[in-house]
């Protein structure tokens, strides 16, 4: 979503200033050392417009746009590494026709990252990647033509074929990504425009991303096993008509990184005027777990963090099976009469089993403001914060019929199998998922998650999704295991 350029401002300088405290810093340096000069480093510009190969022997340096063009296909061998340009913005961008193959394994990633030594990385050191598709959008539907990925960077996606294939994104890592490509303008860690169910997004990890990890503008694609990682805006971003299918999606946010237009885990529109267009913003999501930035009420946290999950301007998403906390907010209704709140209760917009916990002693019933140190005792200490946080929430409004009431009647109906907890620690979730280094993201042993989760109140939860016992993106198989980087900051990825 479009920032003002008061929030870039903020955003760039809060970045320089942070650095510091959340990277591992190169000590008694004063200036980044140049990298290692033995490996071979191979330049790439311009368009691909014909089939190659990027392997494993070498590393490549996206170096400005680079774009794979309409006919073209760009296979990248299992552990590859990539570097996106700084200086250039460097960017990958399969347009519209054209293919990436980028078809990794657990034991040999495929790594996209920054250029810069360990200690110096930063959120926006290169693009990102960016994958353009002939799926439906409500936008395109709309105007008949093909719509440009905002910040005008020539990136067009939309048409009318669903099944568009645009290729494989299989055990990759995407790191540091979300250059600003024009002022307020950023690429998001893996934009997705229209992609279409043909393509197969599986194993992805987006990390320290300036903008959102993940964005979806309309689009068919589906997605499996997906992991964003200390991103500073969103997380699942989802717009223009998005109607695909994830499962399996862990979120993990840092402390002190966020956005001044305000982060969450999921962001969710129809469009961006929250128009009746179609083919609405209808994914279903099952299996997500988003553990926020609030560990216990006395870790300080961004001013900017929000809900971990906004749905708002009319979008009919759906999400099953998932547990949410440590935000300000949880499950947050941002749309009244006609839009997501009417949705909700016609149930074309579905929460279904999903568990959210607050924070012990924050706030009201454990959820606060960013800066809350509220309540002692209980839970809550029997008061609510002056904020009016809540586990649920709806935007106020008096032409909604039965207003916050009715929302949190609807969350809480018996056949919807939802579950407000005052802490995270009811939920059997490791502490380590709000620590820095290696999280446990199993779950423990007597978690009452392992056993939780529901599917016959799921009806949009098609044969694409496998009907496991937990409720969250992990249960006791840890599927991050041998390919997650978690300490991407240290690593020195070339000599």
């Amino acid at each position: 979503m479009k920032k003002t350029f008061m929030n870039q401002l903020f955003k760039t300088t809060f970045i320089i200033a942070l650095s510091a405290l959340v990277f591992v810093s190169c000590k008694d340096k004063d200036e980044e050392p140049e990298p290692d000069k033995t490996a071979e480093i191979t330049e790439v510009t311009g368009s691909i417009t014909e089939d190659v190969t990027w392997t494993a022997d070498k590393i490549w340096k996206v170096k400005g746009f680079v774009r794979v063009q309409d006919g073209a296909t760009l296979t990248i061998e299992p552990g590859t590494l990539i570097i996106g340009d700084r200086a250039s913005k460097g960017t990958l961008i399969v347009q519209m026709g054209g293919k990436i193959i980028a078809d990794g394994t657990k034991d040999k990633p495929i790594v996209m990252t920054s250029e810069r030594a360990p200690g110096f990385r930063e959120p926006g050191d290169w693009g990102g990647l960016v994958i353009c598709g002939r799926a439906r959008n409500n936008v395109t539907e709309a105007t008949g033509q093909p719509t440009e990925l905002e910040g005008g960077y020539g990136a067009f996606h939309g048409g009318t074929n669903d099944d568009d294939n645009s290729g494989i994104l299989r055990y990759v890592r995407i790191e540091y990504a979300g250059v600003p490509i024009n002022p307020n303008e950023e690429v998001n860690s893996l934009t997705m425009g229209s992609v279409g169910k043909g393509t197969v997004i599986e194993y992805v990890m987006c990390s320290y991303g300036l903008d959102d990890a993940f964005e979806w503008f309309g689009g068919t694609v589906d997605g499996k096993y997906l992991i964003a990682y200390r991103c500073l805006d969103d997380d699942l971003d989802v717009d223009q008509g998005y109607s695909g299918r994830v499962q399996f999606a862990l979120v993990i946010r840092g402390a002190m990184l966020a956005d001044q237009s305000g982060s969450n885990g999921f962001e969710v529109d129809n469009n961006g005027s929250g128009s009746d267009a179609q083919p609405y913003t209808s994914g279903v999501f099952a299996n997500v777990t988003i553990i926020g930035p609030k560990a216990d009420r006395e870790t300080p946290i961004s001013l900017q963090y929000q809900h971990a999950a906004q749905l708002r301007r009319n979008s009919r998403i759906s999400i099953y099976n998932t547990f949410m906390t440590g935000f300000p907010n949880g499950l947050y209704i941002d749309d009244q009469r006609v839009g997501s709140g009417q949705a909700f209760l016609d149930n074309h917009l579905q929460i279904r089993n999903v568990w959210l916990a607050g924070v012990d002693n924050w706030g009201g019933n454990g959820y606060g403001s960013a800066g809350t140190i509220f309540g002692e005792g209980t839970a809550a200490d029997g008061k609510q914060h002056p904020n009016n946080p809540r586990g649920v929430a709806l935007k106020t409004d008096d032409g909604f019929p039965g207003g916050h009431d009715a929302m949190v009647t609807k969350f809480n109906e018996t056949s919807a199998r939802n579950k407000l907890l005052n802490t995270w620690q009811e939920a059997g979730i490791d502490p380590s998922l709000f620590e820095n280094g290696v999280p446990t993201v199993t779950l423990s042993a007597t978690s009452p998650m392992l056993t939780a989760a529901k599917w016959d109140n799921t009806p949009k939860a098609d044969s694409f999704f496998e009907k496991v016992p937990f409720i969250g993106a992990v249960g006791t198989e840890d599927w991050t295991a041998g390919w997650a980087e978690w300490n991407c900051h240290i690593v020195k990825y070339y000599e």
